[in-house]
């Protein structure tokens, strides 16, 4: 029997500069290095489709992440796609998603992503407010993020996401509701919205400890995770995870592998990959990357094959992520693996999680407390 299908998630690990929330791994674009990095990971593609990918195994998505992709030269994404072509079979339907932050990408070089297959672009908008994102150290202007949707659409695109985020410094409910409203207006076919996070090393992490700026506001955040609920529900849009938002027919086909317990393979440094119940990490580190690509040798860091009863954990952890929720047998068994009776029946009367029918899932309550609840549940 043939496997199901699998994911493709390509790293790009450069910016044009770091924004101040930002903990992901990444280096200021430098055209050499790039030229370098895209050289290892055409080399790490060829040894891991020999690795990994069994002939003919269907690939269902292909998502570029970064980092922003579109740092890179449009030559250079069209080549990396081509070679992805070359070593992997792809689904005749398959989404390819390219991540693009507005202003390094224009509807020349958009029409040339779609006529190359890509048929996904996701922005990262964050803020529809200048000011907020001054704040956060997000380079670039709203104007910027209009007129990138606008030559999307223009260059053919259909399927268009804008990623949002919420608790910024300086930011209150009514400019949320603002970001939104303004997003509306651009009609994408789906929309992320983001609580901030602290993450540790980051300048936002330092500014707080510093007393430069203020932590993010619990209790706000979950007025605007409310508010964006009502706000996008209102408009024909389907919250279908935690942070997730679509019109029919979008929900983003290669995230829903990460909550559904499919398998994906990770390309470049720092990426993570899932497969026969192993979950494996490239070296975050470009040099390391190079070094290991060079010797012939996978850059791999970290490796660790799941229990069946881990497998089960994370599926429930992740599926619980999802608006539908899990097969109810499948919580209480991971409930019986781990004593977790207490915890859930404490859930279940606080009406944090609710049952109906042979499904459990968060209740619109819990969904407010997912991170809180899956902690409890690990």
């Amino acid at each position: 029997m043939m496997p199901p299908p699998l994911g493709l998630y390509v790293h790009i690990p450069f910016c044009r500069q770091r924004c101040d929330f930002c903990a992901f791994y990444l280096e200021t674009y430098r055209e050499g290095r790039a030229q370098g990095f895209v050289k290892s990971l055409i080399h790490e593609m060829g040894l891991s489709a020999k690795e990994y990918v069994p002939a003919g195994r269907p690939i269902q998505s292909v998502y570029f992440g970064g980092g922003t992709p579109t740092a890179l030269p449009i030559t250079q994404l069209i080549a990396i796609l081509s070679e992805i072509r070359r070593h992997f079979a792809l689904t005749t339907d398959c989404e390819i998603t390219v991540e693009a932050h507005p202003c390094t990408i224009s509807e020349q070089n958009l029409t040339r992503l779609l006529q190359t297959g890509v048929n996904r672009i996701s922005f990262g908008a964050e803020s529809m407010d200048d000011k907020e994102l001054t704040r956060i150290g997000r380079p670039g202007e709203v104007s910027e993020t209009i007129t990138a949707v606008t030559q999307a659409k223009a260059a053919g695109f259909i399927n268009i996401n804008l990623d949002l985020m919420y608790g910024l410094p300086g930011q209150n409910l009514e400019s949320w509701r603002r970001t939104l409203a303004h997003c509306l207006e651009l009609t994408p076919s789906h929309l992320s919205a983001y609580a901030l996070t602290v993450e540790a090393g980051t300048k936002f992490e330092s500014d707080i400890r510093r007393h430069r700026s203020l932590a993010p506001d619990e209790g706000l955040q979950i007025e605007m995770d409310q508010t964006a609920q009502r706000t996008l529900a209102d408009a024909g849009y389907e919250r279908y995870e935690v942070s997730n938002y679509a019109t029919a027919g979008y929900a983003c086909r290669h995230n829903l592998l990460y909550w559904t317990d499919g398998e994906y393979l990770g390309l470049g440094p720092s990426a993570q990959s899932y497969l026969d119940g192993t979950r494996f990490g490239n070296v975050a580190d470009f040099d390391a990357y190079d070094i290991s690509l060079a010797a012939n040798r996978l850059p791999i860091e970290e490796r660790v094959t799941l229990s069946e009863k881990e497998q089960l954990r994370d599926a429930v952890i992740f599926g619980l992520r999802l608006i539908q929720g899990i097969p109810s047998h499948r919580l209480h068994q991971h409930v019986a693996n781990y004593g977790h009776a207490a915890v859930t029946a404490q859930f279940l009367a606080q009406q944090l999680i609710e049952e109906d029918g042979d499904r459990s899932r968060l209740s619109a309550h819990g969904l407010l407390h997912a991170d809180t609840i899956a902690e409890r549940l690990y």
